[in-house]
């Protein structure tokens, strides 16, 4: 068989937004018996390739949408899969929400509902968070992580004025937790500029990254 002949995998279908092969396959994996985990990291890899074809000009705002629509339905056919296996210990408080400005909420839910499953305690903004609105729910909640979440490169900024918030405010109420930044476009430079401690690329790197930090081995 030529490779050309071999069929596409769940990363290649999603990053050509092939919605119902994309259903199709996960549906399949999951009845096989696949790991959940792995078919998520799979599709965030799919969901990579979309962001870089849309960075190079081959995808327009239509195509991030509809692989967003197409990834929130596969996280709706995961669901009952990770809240079957969640782990009933609490592992620690973690609030999120979307930066002032961004309504993007894809990578954000996600995050949520995969740090549920691990015992995590979640307190979720929702989206077009303002900055004295995380300030008031640190507050009120004192989170052991903060996350937040963004995928329009104007919420940088919008990033940067939360964190000043935020640092101010905790240093006067004597709080300490690490400040972590996700979304489509961030990077160590995005993080610096921000303010950040710490940013990850995809959900699974967050779980992880929260559990080295509450566990105090980050």
């Amino acid at each position: 068989m030529s490779l050309a002949a071999l069929p596409k995998s769940i990363v290649e279908r999603l990053a050509d937004l092939e919605e119902d092969e994309v259903l199709a396959l996960v549906r399949r994996r999951l009845a096989d018996g696949d790991d959940a985990l792995r078919i998520i990291e799979d599709c965030n890899a799919g969901m990579r390739q979309v962001g870089q074809r849309y960075e190079q000009g081959q995808y327009f705002l239509s195509g991030l949408i509809m692989a967003g629509e197409i990834f929130r339905e596969v996280m709706e056919l995961m669901q009952p899969v990770l809240e079957g296996r969640a782990v009933k210990r609490a592992s620690g408080r973690v609030l999120l929400g979307t930066v002032q400005g961004d309504i993007h909420d894809i990578g954000k839910d996600m995050v949520g509902l995969l740090l549920t499953c691990y015992g995590f305690t979640v307190i979720d903004l929702g989206v077009d968070v303002a900055p004295e609105v995380f300030v008031e729910q640190v507050a009120l909640h004192k989170p052991d992580v903060v996350g937040l979440s963004g995928v329009l490169t104007a919420s940088h900024a919008v990033m940067r004025e939360t964190v000043g918030l935020l640092r101010a405010r905790a240093r006067d109420a004597g709080l300490t937790f690490p400040i972590v930044i996700g979304g489509g476009m961030i990077d160590d430079q995005i993080c610096r500029f921000v303010g950040a401690d710490y940013w990850v690329a995809d959900a699974m790197s967050g779980v992880h990254l929260c559990q080295r930090l509450t566990a105090g081995t980050a």
